[in-house]
């Protein structure tokens, strides 16, 4: 456990927010789990929020320094994003994407925590993409979109099944879109 009273709140607090949700863990409980004062949080956070947005764009950063790292020692390669997943599923502290649980649990899309994990989202997107760009495919933003949505419903699917299934079954549906190209979405009623 880190020494410094800031980062011991981070590092609980995101701990106990992945583990159980944002909205199941109080204020309480994180000073209790940290051993740091009630004081010394309001001094670091203005409040929960604060602390839910600082762990966010914390874990955002570690997170994506975790994918780049395992896709590269993987093959580099867009597919072995999957790969990566499906180590991740392979944890016994596996509880999904830290993100996504924020966009349900905080489903004001104008939150600070939903903004932040949207911005996730898309800060992942734009890796795949440079991905799939620097691989020669065409259209790489739009493939880049596509196959987000895969490991997304793989990382849900993975917590459902408790398996790492959900990403080699992701991974060979991506690897038929390369082959064909990205899909041309339907026009919305707003078109």
């Amino acid at each position: 456990m880190p020494t410094n009273a800031r980062e011991r709140l981070l590092v609980t607090a995101e701990e106990l927010f992945y583990a159980e949700g944002i909205r199941a863990v109080g204020v309480e409980r994180i000073l209790s789990a940290s051993g740091v004062g009630r004081a010394s949080l309001y001094r670091h956070f203005p409040g929960k929020d604060d602390l839910v947005v600082a762990v966010l764009e914390r874990r955002d950063q570690q997170w994506r320094a975790w994918l780049a790292e395992r896709v590269a020692a993987l093959g580099g390669g867009p597919l072995n994003v999957f790969d990566a997943l499906a180590e991740r599923f392979a944890r016994a502290d596996f509880r999904g994407c830290a993100f996504i649980n924020t966009i349900v649990e905080t489903a004001d899309p104008d939150s600070a925590a939903h903004r932040v994990a949207a911005g996730h989202k898309e800060r992942v997107t734009a890796y795949v993409a440079g991905l799939l760009a620097e691989d020669g495919h065409p259209d790489a933003d739009e493939l880049a979109r596509e196959l987000v949505l895969l490991a997304d419903g793989a990382i849900v699917t993975a917590l459902r099944e408790r398996t790492t299934a959900p990403a080699h079954r992701a991974r060979a549906v991506a690897a038929a879109l390369l082959d064909r190209g990205p899909a041309r979405p339907e026009p919305t009623p707003d078109s």
